[in-house]
């Protein structure tokens, strides 16, 4: 693949923080990709995020949808998103970044940043949608944003549509891999790390389909219960940005240091929180059976070949958690309605097909489900050039 169309680097001029966007590509002269806010993003990972959205919009590509694959993009902001600095250098990068916006790159949360959080800088900017440069594509743009303003507007016991529907597709991709292997759910134990906004919903499928979550961190820690922790009860008591209060622990609770998480006694393992939080250094203690990337590049390229050579499975984040990618652009082109009963069945079906033929492809090429989704990407992609085009 070739260099991304478009790098830079924004340096605040209060903070003096530094802020990145990386333009992979476009397709019909359109990107997306959320924006990250971290203390220690790098251009780097902003660049490497990027290229996994352009796989992530190929790899959804359907012919006979209305739903066109966009380019890859993404931004990132180097500050901890608990500074009190945080928003008013939000709103001055997204003034920034307006031009950008406007044209060709679609945004919204990622790591650090809730969707609410973004539409309020967005508008503080003088912006009109952070998805705004998608709108000229839609055959009829008011009844296309009621659509999708409706759809954010759902929740289903306590949680929004937005932020359930990543983790129904990270937990179909899981259970996808276990019917393959012939694995039960019921009995079947999970570790996961960050209970945010696609760790917490990833979690509750789970725990909803009979697997028992058995540890989970998050930023004070670890928490474990060997015979499944109360997901329902983390999850109404963390905060907004998914740290769990300690008073909603059971007694046979028990808390362990924060990277417990790795070295759990499970089959699976779902990294839901930072980039490269499993390295060559660490890879060593997972006895887990599948990871599951729910983050965006949780997992070093140099780990993921030690973990193949010890026979464990790592299904790839550009497969694993592209479903909110997908439903904000299936619900915005109306190929879904603003229901969550019909999210919930087209994100399932979706992703099912999707990791099946990732694991299919990686039994025939007898390689890993990473090479298999890049062969994949690398078939589609030229198709959608020569039908869509794009500027590289």
């Amino acid at each position: 693949m070739s260099a991304p169309l478009l790098s830079l680097t924004w340096t605040d001029h209060v903070t003096g923080r530094s802020g990145y966007l990386v333009v992979d590509r476009l397709v019909r002269g359109v990107s997306s990709g959320g924006l990250r806010m971290r203390e220690g993003c790098t251009l780097d990972e902003v660049t490497g995020l990027a290229r996994g959205m352009t796989m992530k919009e190929a790899l959804h590509y359907d012919p006979g949808a209305r739903y066109v694959p966009l380019g890859g993009a993404k931004g990132g902001i180097d500050c901890d998103p608990r500074s009190p600095d945080a928003y008013a250098l939000l709103v001055r990068y997204l003034r920034a970044m307006r031009p950008y916006i406007e044209c060709f790159w679609t945004t919204g949360e990622d790591l650090g940043l809730s969707q609410d959080v973004v539409d309020r800088a967005a508008v503080e900017a003088g912006l009109e949608s952070s998805v705004q440069a998608v709108h000229p594509l839609l055959d009829d743009e008011a009844t296309a944003r009621a659509r999708l303003a409706d759809a954010f507007a759902v929740e289903v016991d306590g949680i929004g549509l937005d932020e359930l529907v990543g983790g129904c597709g990270v937990a179909e991709a899981a259970l996808a891999a276990l019917d393959r292997a012939g694995v039960a759910p019921r009995g079947t134990r999970v570790a996961v790390q960050g209970l945010g906004t696609m760790g917490g919903a990833t979690a509750r499928f789970l725990a909803r389909a009979g697997l028992a979550v058995t540890a989970v961190a998050d930023v004070k820690g670890t928490f474990a219960h060997p015979d499944g922790l109360d997901v329902e009860a983390l999850l109404a008591a963390r905060d907004g940005y998914g740290t769990v209060d300690r008073a909603a622990l059971r007694p046979g609770d028990r808390e362990l240091p924060g990277d417990a998480w790795l070295s759990a006694d499970v089959d699976v393992l779902v990294p839901a929180a930072v980039s490269y939080a499993i390295d060559t250094t660490n890879q060593h203690r997972i006895t887990a059976r599948w990871i599951v990337e729910a983050a965006n590049m949780p997992v070093t390229a140099a780990a993921e070949e030690q973990l193949a050579a010890r026979g464990i499975t790592v299904l790839p984040d550009v497969v694993v958690n592209s479903g909110t990618n997908a439903w904000w652009w299936w619900t915005l082109f109306g190929d879904i309605g603003a229901d969550a009963d019909e999210a919930f069945r087209h994100t399932r079906r979706s992703m099912r097909a999707l990791v099946d033929l990732m694991l299919t492809r990686a039994e025939q090429d007898g390689t890993t489900p990473r090479a298999a989704a890049h062969a994949i990407v690398a078939e589609r992609l030229p198709v959608i050039a020569e039908r869509y085009g794009w500027y590289r």
